[in-house]
């Protein structure tokens, strides 16, 4: 018996009922332009998504770009990407969570320049997901400049004379490079001008989720969608524009649907078993084979404090000191993105065994630099670790009685040396001292590499004993 195909009425599940949008007072209407075609292609996926009854396993990848909100929309998983990332993230989701029907929702700026390689090597690899991509032509959200798919002769923000192929080149073609890759598995362009060809794109949508809960492989959906504003043009002048210049360059079609010969992938489950982990790399559990002989556990260090006072300089150099005395590290940087004068802290670990994640989320040493790190990062620290705090800048004692706290004047001390920023150098010698992980001197060895100016490594050196010294004596 012929399987009867649903069809869906009104708003589908997979979209929300009201809009919450941040600033919007209007909660029935998206952020979107007038005539914008992104509204219409949601409401197309998630239709798809209903009738196939998979809204429930649907992850939407957004990056950056005018998509970038649809998490107030789309009324299921949503991951938001770097610029140009979304493949990669997508790949990430698809092999973590197999059942997934992952989504990788892109404009042409972001999948046809900055994410170039991120797009191909998904779909060379043939990743178990589906690829919505966006060509209007243009860079939508930020301002109208010209975009991999602009039009020769088109004028935009950055091509204000016409795009011209001798200076820029010609409009990139995805759907006829994508093609000619061997893994993907069904690659169409199609158009939203009118109901006939927004009735073939919700088809070849619904065709690319379909192929994913067989595990079929990698599909690859372009829309021809207006972006009135950025042309500058009505949204009934923008869709005679896409009939009229886009479809004769970009032709709608089929360009390869291997969907009747190709096998489901297999199904790898991820594991979490550390045990399986290590068996699967052939790693052996244990010392590593650098290992002094000493046994320190591991220390997980959080170093944290204002761009600019050191913490993730300093982070470097203990790991760095760690790793010369044979034991097995790792540093990781976290910072926000006003950079100096921002929020910044590092994460480093120092064992005598493997390492399993280099994420310090529970440390049982932390070097609050400043008041808000002690405020972040305090109730993190594990019971019976140890908090230096910078006293100098803190004021405040610790509210818990059961970590081991040390107040050191660090920007104090650093300041009789002649030098206010080396403070995250003295917070290394307090290290040190409290802790034994090793002499100090392998900081001395690790400055005399890195550090070319004679008073610059002098004054480093200096500032390691001070903290040091100061332990020893209190």
């Amino acid at each position: 018996m012929e399987e009867k195909e649903i069809v869906t009425k009104g708003k589908p599940e997979a979209l929300y009922e009201t809009f919450f949008r941040k600033d919007g007072k209007d909660k029935s209407t998206t952020h979107y332009c007038p005539g914008c075609g992104h509204g219409r292609v949601h409401k197309l996926i998630a239709e798809s998504l209903n009738e196939l009854g998979v809204a429930d396993r649907a992850v939407f990848v957004s990056p950056v770009g005018c998509s970038v909100f649809a998490y107030y929309y789309m009324n299921m998983g949503n991951v938001q990407a770097a610029h140009g990332r979304a493949p990669a993230v997508g790949t990430g989701v698809a092999r973590a969570r197999p059942d997934s029907i992952v989504i990788s929702y892109q404009g042409d700026g972001d999948l046809a320049a900055i994410g170039t390689a991120e797009i191909l090597h998904a779909a060379n690899r043939g990743e178990n997901m589906t690829v919505i991509f966006i060509n209007n032509a243009i860079y939508g959200m930020t301002g109208g400049q010209m975009a991999p798919t602009t039009m020769i002769g088109q004028k935009t923000l950055t091509s204000p004379r016409g795009r011209s192929s001798d200076n820029e080149g010609f409009p990139i073609r995805m759907c006829e490079i994508i093609s000619t890759l061997e893994a993907p598995v069904y690659v169409e362009r199609t158009s939203c001008t009118d109901v006939k060809n927004i009735l073939k794109t919700k088809r070849a949508i619904k065709k690319a989720f379909k192929l994913q809960t067989e595990r079929k492989g990698f599909s690859f959906i372009e829309i021809l969608c207006a972006c009135p504003t950025g042309w500058k043009k009505t949204p009934r002048d923008s869709i005679k524009w896409i009939q009229e210049t886009l479809e004769p360059y970009f032709k709608p079609g089929v360009y390869k649907d291997a969907s009747e010969t190709a096998q489901p992938k297999p199904r790898i489950e991820p594991s979490t078993d550390p045990e399986q982990i290590f068996t699967a790399l052939n790693l052996q559990k244990g010392k590593s084979p650098r290992a002094t002989g000493r046994n320190i556990g591991e220390k997980r260090i959080k170093l944290a404090g204002f761009g600019g006072q050191g913490a993730l300089t300093a982070g470097v150099a203990i790991a760095t000191a760690g790793m010369h005395d044979g034991f097995d590290v790792s540093w990781l940087p976290s910072y926000g993105p006003e950079m100096r004068g921002g929020t910044a802290n590092c994460s480093v670990i120092i064992s005598d065994k493997r390492i399993g994640m280099p994420v310090v989320l529970n440390p049982n040493i932390l070097v609050a630099l400043n008041g808000p790190s002690l405020d972040s990062f305090e109730d993190d620290v594990t019971p019976g670790g140890l908090v230096i705090v910078n006293s100098s800048l803190i004021e405040r004692k610790l509210k818990r009685a059961d970590v081991k706290s040390v107040y050191v004047p660090l920007t104090e001390i650093a300041t009789n040396l002649g030098l206010k920023a080396a403070a995250n150098m003295v917070a290394l010698g307090v290290v040190l001292g409290c802790e034994k992980l090793f002499d100090k001197e392998r900081l001395h060895e690790v400055f005399k590499t890195s550090l070319k100016r004679k008073d610059t490594l002098e004054m480093n050196i200096k500032a390691v004993n001070a903290g040091f010294e100061f332990v020893q004596k209190h």
